[in-house]
């Protein structure tokens, strides 16, 4: 502990602003905080955080952690997070609502957030710090009380105090819900998936009729009373359920509907605090039309629900970790209607596989009017990499050749267009030039992205990680660099939103 002792007394004077690096322990004075007569810091021994505490009072004694020389120090648990939570407010993740722009920044590593909060720090948006997927979870060996738990700390470590968000990302099974709301999350995007029928669009007008008329009559008669051959005015633009429209929106999203209410009502509404509920219908076969946007929304206010924000399926293609594919004027039209169904029910739209959708996000930011919600994720994870790249190409180039040789895995998991025979070769590329030749190009940025799982989980003979611990302690030696080039992405992602 003797190597603390110094820094101990800087916390006590309040006078840690100057502390830098010795005896190979880093202190992060963003972090200086204080209750009662108890003061703490976070420091980074060699490879591992802790958490300094001084003083005497309640939350000294809360902490777990051992004590020399009038110094607790505290690795980051759970249990202490848990403690911070208690007496430290901020670090505590919150609902956001309606009015204020918030990006979704999936942190599958668990250290990145310290640099996302250094790129939204004095931006007019709000981060969704802890943010997952239960395949993502499946896919990195996480689980949530990890997510939050590294995201809380983060906030901690920073000092930021503006508020964060915790996301039970893509979540379709009711224990998954529950969990996660249990954990204290704060915001649920629901997958709608299995509920949506996307057989509907490949019948003929007369299948889709039969199926439709075998319904209960008082499935038909709800929507009918409701819906049929009436016209709404929406963004200057009309729409219209015939019957056959209304039939085929009946038949796709009538089951999605019921499992919306249902979460709503079960989950949501029983909560007894704010949560940032969003629904998600974009795992469909084709675009969402504007009316069955419009049908979703109407029904869902008609049963009482309301709901933070939606993601529709836009025109054109939004895969993982590369710009927008497709017309974008087009995008731009319908866009313009998704936002203003949106804005007329109250809610943002929101935008999945919003990472790296540089031609789009002015028109984004336009036509929300800055109300939007955005979610990134696989980028962060690319930034990891690029940075790897740049201070250890010897790691670098053992993931790409293993990322090539269990590509095909990983396409069960993510729609991708990636051609590997455009990729250069490794042994076509200089050291120097490895992050800018794959980091930049389309293919190499999915064959990367998507194979994260088999990279973070791959394991020799003698079951020792092949890659992951490498990766985690270049990424720790380097942690400004990756700090440095979060910022430089996602600010360029914030700047082209608008915020």
């Amino acid at each position: 502990m003797s190597k603390f002792q110094a820094i101990a007394q800087a916390v006590k004077e309040g006078s840690v602003s100057g502390l830098g690096s010795s005896e190979g322990v880093k202190v992060y004075p963003h972090s200086l905080a204080e209750s009662g007569n108890v003061k703490l810091i976070m420091v980074k021994d060699k490879q591992t955080k802790l958490i300094l505490a001084v003083g005497e009072g309640s939350l000294f004694d809360e902490l777990q952690g051992s004590v020399e020389g009038g110094i607790k120090a505290c690795p980051l648990t759970h249990e202490n997070r848990l403690v911070l939570n208690k007496y430290f407010d901020y670090t505590v993740p919150r609902a956001f609502g309606t009015q204020v722009a918030t990006i979704g920044l999936g942190d599958r590593l668990g250290i990145a957030s310290p640099g996302h909060i250094q790129t939204i720090r004095g931006r007019n948006v709000r981060p969704i710090l802890a943010q997952q997927s239960i395949r993502e979870l499946n896919l990195t060996g996480r689980d949530y009380k990890q997510v939050v738990d590294a995201a809380c700390f983060a906030v901690f470590q920073e000092g930021y105090k503006d508020g964060f968000g915790a996301d039970g990302d893509h979540l379709k099974v009711e224990a998954d819900i529950e969990l996660a709301l249990g954990l204290g999350f704060t915001m649920l995007t629901l997958d709608c998936s299995e509920y949506i029928d996307n057989t509907i669009e490949g019948l003929t007008a007369a299948e889709q009729a039969a199926k439709y008329n075998a319904l209960s009559a008082d499935i038909r008669n709800h929507y009918e009373s409701r819906y049929l051959n009436q016209t709404f005015e929406v963004a200057g633009t009309s729409i219209t359920f015939d019957q056959e429209t209304l039939a085929k929106n009946v038949l796709i999203y009538g089951p999605a509907i019921n499992f919306m209410e249902h979460i709503y009502n079960k989950y949501i509404k029983t909560a007894g605090r704010e949560i940032d509920f969003e629904i998600s219908i974009d795992e469909t076969a084709t675009p969402t039309a504007p009316e069955s946007h419009f049908l979703v929304a109407k029904e869902l206010y008609a049963r009482g629900l309301t709901i933070y924000s939606m993601a529709p399926r836009f025109i054109g293609e939004f895969q993982k970790g590369i710009d927008y594919i497709g017309d974008i004027a087009q995008f731009e039209q319908e866009l313009i209607i998704h936002a203003a169904i949106a804005d007329d029910f109250g809610y943002k739209l929101s935008i999945h596989s919003g990472s790296d959708k540089f031609s789009v996000f002015p028109i984004i930011g336009k036509y929300t009017k800055g109300r939007f919600h955005v979610k990134t994720a696989g980028t962060n994870w690319l930034e990891a990499v690029r940075t790897v790249a740049k201070v250890n190409p010897g790691l670098y180039r053992k993931m790409h050749a293993y990322a090539l040789e269990h590509f095909e895995e990983a396409t069960v998991y993510y729609h991708v267009t990636t051609d590997l025979s455009k990729i250069a070769p490794l042994d076509q590329v200089d050291d120097a030039d490895l992050a800018d030749t794959y980091m930049n190009e389309n293919n190499a940025r999915q064959l990367i992205h998507i194979t994260y799982g088999i990279l973070l989980q791959a394991k020799d003979a003698q079951g020792n990680s092949l890659f992951k611990d490498e990766f985690y302690r270049t990424l720790s030696d380097q942690e400004e660099a990756f700090e440095q080039s979060l910022k430089a992405h996602i600010g360029k992602h914030l700047d082209l939103l608008g915020k």
